[in-house]
């Protein structure tokens, strides 16, 4: 069994905190935001913000995608869209 690593997501809303904690517990992504924010609401908002903090700068990034000579999946979709509308 492969040891998973905690890391910030390239599914990013803020800093990819939330989604890269899905990815680490295999979760959807819009669940976990759901889960975060209902808990950071219900504990009068500061803990949860400070956490967020907290975990945005010890928490590493995701290596971005190399197959596509640096360019991100999402991104090499947008780009190929892109194209393919100006013909």
């Amino acid at each position: 069994m492969a040891i998973k690593k905690l890391t910030r997501s390239n599914n990013k809303v803020l800093a990819g905190v939330c989604g890269g904690l899905a990815e680490y517990f295999e979760m959807d992504v819009t669940m976990m935001r759901v889960i975060y924010a209902a808990l950071t609401i219900f504990s009068t908002c500061f803990p949860g913000v400070l956490l967020y903090i907290v975990m945005a700068l010890i928490i590493p990034r995701k290596p971005a995608s190399t197959a596509n000579n640096g360019v991100e999946e999402a991104d090499a979709e947008v780009i190929s869209d892109t194209k393919k509308k100006k013909n």
